[in-house]
């Protein structure tokens, strides 16, 4: 069974994998733009600029970049603006960029700076398998601790089930298919 399953997930991930096509910096430049936003009418290039700690030229080629995928609208001097799909993976690094900040600061006690630093490191090149489990491992962790009997037993029950064992708190573990 372990081995269809891990066929059938090497399977996913090379088609998600095929799908990402943006490179780290583009998807900064989305993370950064999708953050900007929030709360926001507007994005600007000098926001961007500051943000990232790049010069305004620099942001202006990755915008035009980004407006060429489709992933972002801007006019030179106006506002910029995540169409759906820029939107759509903008908020997938930030997700995986969430996820891995978390493990590291929970699960491995890692300060939450160095945290920060490294998630923005892998959440560009870490696989979707990988951090699906990642993201559901520290779901786990949170509600069924370390310490707990039968820690791999019942991690291999969730993985499977996708449900908790009946002994752990269900507070923060939300079903995935």
């Amino acid at each position: 069974m372990l081995a269809v399953s891990n066929n059938y997930e090497s399977q996913v991930m090379v088609k998600q994998e095929a799908q990402r096509e943006q490179t780290a910096s583009m998807e900064d430049y989305l993370e950064a733009i999708a953050n900007l936003g929030e709360g926001r009418k507007v994005v600007r290039v000098k926001q961007i600029s500051e943000m990232l700690g790049v010069k305004m030229p620099s942001v202006t080629s990755a915008l035009k970049k980004l407006s060429e995928r489709e992933l972002v609208e801007h006019e030179r001097y106006g506002h910029i603006k995540l169409t759906p799909e820029g939107d759509k993976v903008a908020r997938d690094v930030i997700r995986r960029h969430k996820a891995l900040t978390r493990f590291f600061a929970q699960a491995l006690g890692i300060n939450k700076e160095t945290a920060e630093e490294d998630a923005c490191k892998i959440e560009h090149v870490i696989s979707s398998l990988s951090m699906e489990r990642l993201v559901k491992f520290v779901e786990f962790i949170e509600a069924c601790p370390l310490g707990s009997a039968n820690f791999p037993s019942r991690y291999e029950y969730y993985l499977e089930h996708g449900e908790l064992p009946r002994d752990c708190s269900k507070r923060s573990v939300r079903k995935r298919k």
